[in-house]
């Protein structure tokens, strides 16, 4: 495969992953208990993209029942994961625009050669 193509899928891929990651902490931000994940592009042993997730431990809000229990909250942060969600979609079309340059070059290569 073509190396420059190779790297945008290797991006779509990790930016599909981390787009999916905030996406589920932000479905699961009203679920009792939930904790978050955080998901980081790091890069591999060939140079590409690749994505790290790791589970969040840190307590949610505590609210005290009326019977005088205690219920934990979740620990997503909406402040934080709309953000990355934002950051992980530009990404996600800067790969897709990359893509569709390096398909254009080819073709036109080929227009060239043929």
């Amino acid at each position: 495969m073509i190396s420059g193509i190779s790297s945008s899928l290797s991006g779509l891929s990790a930016f599909t992953r981390t787009l999916s990651n905030a996406a589920g902490n932000i479905a699961n931000v009203n679920t009792d208990g939930y904790k978050k994940t955080r998901a980081t592009i790091v890069e591999d042993a060939n140079g590409l993209p690749e994505v790290s997730v790791e589970r969040r431990d840190t307590p949610g809000s505590l609210i005290q029942e009326t019977d005088g229990t205690l219920r934990e909250l979740s620990n997503v942060e909406l402040a934080e994961e709309i953000p990355r969600m934002m950051i992980s979609q530009r990404g996600y079309e800067a790969n897709i625009n990359a893509l569709k340059v390096q398909d254009e070059m080819i073709g036109s290569l080929l227009d060239i050669v043929g």
